[in-house]
C-alpha cells in the first residue's frame, strides 16, 4: 500500500507539470477500486493456538468479545469478574491454567477427597443439612466415664486373669490387668474366685495365691476385703465339698497361711467359734486353729503348700532332690520315693534327680547302690515320670563332668560303665546314649615283665 501511494503521488506530480491531472484521477481510481476488491476477497487465517486467557490484571475491567472473523478481540468493561459459560470448569478467579482441581475434591455434589471421612467427628453445622441436630450445638463438657461391671461379668473378666496369673506367676501384671477394669464394689469376690480356683490344683497353685493375696493386701485389697472374701468361701463350703472332698482342709490351709502372712487378723478365726452351723467350716477352722497354735506354726506356715514348684529356687531344688535320693538309699521304698518326686511338681527338672542319682553310685562304689538306683530310674521311667529327654539330659551331663568326677573318684570311669550297661539292659538308656558312654585313655606298657615301664614313643 506504501509503495501505490507513493507511486501514486509521483505521477499526480508529473501530471500537475503536464496538465494531465483529469485523466491519470481516473485510471487510479479504477486502479484503486480494484485493489480494494483484491484484499476484501482475502480470507483469514485459521488461528491454531487458542488465545491466552486474560491475566489477573484486566479481571474486573472487562472481557473478551471477538468480532466477526477477526483474531483481534476487544475488552467490553462489566464491572464485575470476567464472565464465561455456565458450566465451565476452569477456574473463575483467573488463576490456574484452566484444568479441573487436583485430587477432585470439594464442589457441590462431590464426596470430598479421598480419606476425608476418617476424620469426620460426626459434627452437623450447616442448618440445610437433614442430620443438622439445633440441640447438639450448644457448649457441653466432655467427662471420662468407667462403666461399672455386674456379677456375672466379674466371673468372666476376672476369671482369665486368674488363669493367667498361674502361668507365668506376675503378681505386677496382675495388677495391672486389674486396674483396667471397675471393681470397687466387687474386690471381696477376688480373694474368694482365687481360692476356688486353686481347690482342685496342686501345690504350687495353691502358693501363688497365698502369694497374690498377700501382695494385693495393702495396696488393691483391705483386712476387710480378705475377711469378707473368706467369709464366702466358708458358707460356700458345702457346696465345694462335691467337687473337691479335701476342700475343708485346704480352706483352713489358706486361713492360717493369711494369718501368718498378716492379711487377716488373729482374731478371725476365734471369732467364729460357736457361731458355725456348718460342719464342713468347722473342720476348716478348727484346721487353721491347730496349725497357728501349734509349736514355731508361724514360721512352718510358709511352707504350708510344700517344698516344690519352679517358682523355688535351684538350690533349694537340688537339696531336696538329694535328700530324697539319701532317704531311699536307707529305705529303699520306691513308693515314697516317687510321691516325694512329684511334690516337687518340677517336671523339667527331673534331669538333676538322674545326675545326682549317678553321681552317688559313682561316689559310693557299691554294687548296692548301683542296683538299686537303677531299679529306681527303671521304675520312674516306665512309669513316664521322667521322660526320656530328661533322662537322656542327665546321662549327658555326668558324661560332661568327668573329668572332674574322676579327679575324687579315680576309678569313675570303669563305674560309670558298669551302671551303664545295667541301665543299657535295664531299657533305661537307649542304645545311641549308650554308645556315647566315654572312655579314659588307658597308657600302654612294653610288657608285663618290664617292671612297670611305660612304652616311649621312641620305642
Amino acid at each position: 500500500m506504501a509503495l501505490v501511494e507513493t507511486v501514486r503521488g509521483y505521477e499526480h506530480s508529473e501530471d500537475l507539470i503536464n496538465g494531465n491531472v483529469d485523466d491519470r484521477c481516473k485510471d487510479v481510481d479504477d486502479e484503486e477500486a480494484e485493489e480494494h476488491m483484491k484484499l476484501d476477497n482475502i480470507k483469514p487465517l485459521r488461528i491454531i493456538r487458542k488465545a491466552k486467557r486474560p491475566s489477573k490484571a484486566v479481571e474486573g475491567h472487562g472481557h473478551l468479545q471477538n468480532g466477526g472473523g477477526s483474531s483481534t478481540g476487544t475488552l467490553i468493561n462489566t464491572g464485575n469478574r470476567l464472565a464465561f459459560s455456565k458450566n465451565s470448569r476452569r477456574s473463575r478467579n483467573g488463576k490456574g491454567r484452566g484444568l479441573p482441581k487436583k485430587g477432585g475434591g470439594g464442589g457441590k455434589g462431590t464426596w470430598g477427597l479421598p480419606g476425608e471421612e476418617l476424620y469426620e467427628d460426626g459434627i452437623c453445622t450447616d442448618v440445610r443439612d437433614p442430620n443438622y441436630d439445633p440441640e447438639s450445638q450448644d457448649e457441653y463438657i466432655v467427662e471420662e466415664t468407667e462403666p461399672e461391671i455386674d456379677d456375672e461379668q466379674v466371673t468372666k473378666l476376672v476369671e482369665p486373669i486368674l488363669l493367667e496369673y498361674f502361668e507365668h506367676g506376675d503378681t505386677g501384671d496382675f495388677k495391672d490387668s486389674l486396674e483396667d477394669l471397675n471393681m470397687s464394689k466387687y474386690t471381696p469376690q477376688i480373694a474368694e474366685m482365687a481360692i476356688n480356683l486353686a481347690l482342685d490344683r496342686k501345690g504350687l497353685q495353691r502358693e501363688m495365691t497365698s502369694v497374690l493375696i498377700s501382695d494385693l493386701y495393702g495396696d488393691y485389697l483391705s483386712h476387710e476385703d480378705i475377711a469378707n472374701g473368706f467369709d464366702n468361701v466358708l458358707r460356700s463350703l458345702s457346696e465345694l465339698t462335691l467337687d473337691a472332698p479335701e476342700a475343708p482342709l485346704v480352706v483352713g490351709q489358706f486361713i492360717a497361711r493369711a494369718v501368718a502372712d498378716d492379711c487377716l487378723p488373729p482374731k478371725f478365726v476365734s471369732s467364729y467359734k460357736g457361731k458355725v452351723d456348718c460342719p464342713h467350716a468347722r473342720e476348716a477352722l478348727d484346721k487353721a486353729d491347730i496349725l497357728l497354735t501349734m509349736k514355731h506354726g508361724i514360721v512352718r506356715l510358709d511352707t504350708v503348700w510344700g517344698t516344690g514348684g519352679g517358682v523355688r529356687p535351684v538350690k533349694f531344688l537340688i537339696k531336696q532332690i538329694v535328700l530324697l535320693l539319701k532317704e531311699y538309699m536307707s529305705s529303699g521304698d520306691i513308693a515314697e520315693a516317687t510321691r516325694c518326686l512329684q511334690e516337687l511338681d518340677v517336671p523339667h527338672f527331673h534331669h538333676e534327680l538322674v545326675y545326682e542319682a549317678t553321681v552317688m553310685v559313682l561316689e559310693d562304689s557299691s554294687d548296692r547302690a548301683a542296683e538299686m538306683m537303677c531299679k529306681l530310674l527303671k521304675s520312674l521311667c516306665v512309669a513316664v515320670i521322667i521322660t526320656p529327654e530328661q533322662m537322656s539330659q542327665g546321662f549327658r551331663r555326668v558324661y560332661e563332668a568327668m573329668p572332674d568326677i574322676c579327679l575324687d573318684v579315680p576309678a569313675a570311669y570303669t563305674i560309670l560303665e558298669k551302671f551303664a550297661t545295667m541301665c543299657f539292659k535295664s531299657g533305661v538308656l537307649s542304645r545311641e546314649l549308650y554308645q556315647e558312654l566315654p572312655q579314659r585313655g588307658r597308657k600302654r606298657f612294653v610288657s608285663e615283665g618290664d617292671g612297670g615301664r611305660i612304652k616311649d614313643s621312641q620305642n
